[in-house]
């Protein structure tokens, strides 16, 4: 019985001893993975220090050293105003985070109003406007401009007697009297037959149209004069 406990002693003392010896190979690699680390570490660190001073040779006559002290003061005295701006970005942060869902749906209103203005024909509208700008530039010189600009008054006021009901009536009716015209088959007036036309009662209100017309004429041309 003795043998036999002895034994059992032996085999949990050598068992022990593995256990010990590969906790200790163990330690060994940690030890050495550690020394193989701060080694990689201090390259590293050499390599950013020496970067660091070349860089910092750039800025070197710009700096003082009390330049950084000063810095550090400013930070400390003005900490509560930096605590509120950061505040203030984290609510404006909320707020854009609060209003996506709003801007999701804005986004959607609007691709779906300029894809109604693009079926309508609005852009290609406006590419033609531009073609048709380009075309005004590329044909008119800037003293063209400078004549319009002096002259604009005058265009607008035409405009603005033209653009009169009774104006635009007018207009529209010598216009649709002109297509209605066929111009391959006007007759042949002789003499006679002119003067026969003008004792016709519509000849005769178109010629005191005319007279009134250059006789109202020449009276304003005067009036314009004489101003």
């Amino acid at each position: 019985m003795e043998a036999i406990d002895l034994q059992q002693q032996l085999a949990q003392i050598q068992s022990q001893q593995a256990l010990i010896l590969e906790e200790l190979a163990i330690a060994r690699r940690h030890r050495r993975e550690m020394e193989e680390l701060k080694e990689d570490l201090t390259g590293i660190a050499k390599d950013v220090f020496q970067s660091a001073v070349v860089e910092l040779e750039d800025v070197a006559p710009f700096v003082q050293t009390g330049d950084f002290l000063k810095l550090v003061k400013k930070i400390i005295r003005n900490v509560h105003n930096i605590n509120e701006v950061i505040h203030k970005f984290e609510s404006v942060l909320d707020f854009f985070e609060d209003g996506k869902p709003i801007g999701k749906d804005l986004f959607q209103d609007l691709l779906h109003n300029l894809d109604e203005l693009d079926r309508k024909g609005y852009f290609d509208f406006v590419a033609e406007l531009f073609r048709v700008a380009d075309n005004v530039v590329t044909h008119f010189g800037v003293e063209d401009v400078k004549l319009l600009g002096e002259n604009i008054v005058s265009i607008l006021e035409t405009v603005k007697n033209l653009s009169q009901p009774d104006m635009l009536h007018s207009i529209n009716n010598a216009v649709s009297i002109y297509k209605d015209l066929d111009t391959q088959q006007i007759e042949d007036y002789t003499i006679w037959r002119a003067l026969k036309e003008l004792r016709t009662p519509e000849m005769k209100k178109g010629i005191g149209f005319i007279m009134t017309f250059l006789k109202n004429l020449s009276r304003y041309q005067n009036n314009v004069t004489q101003a």
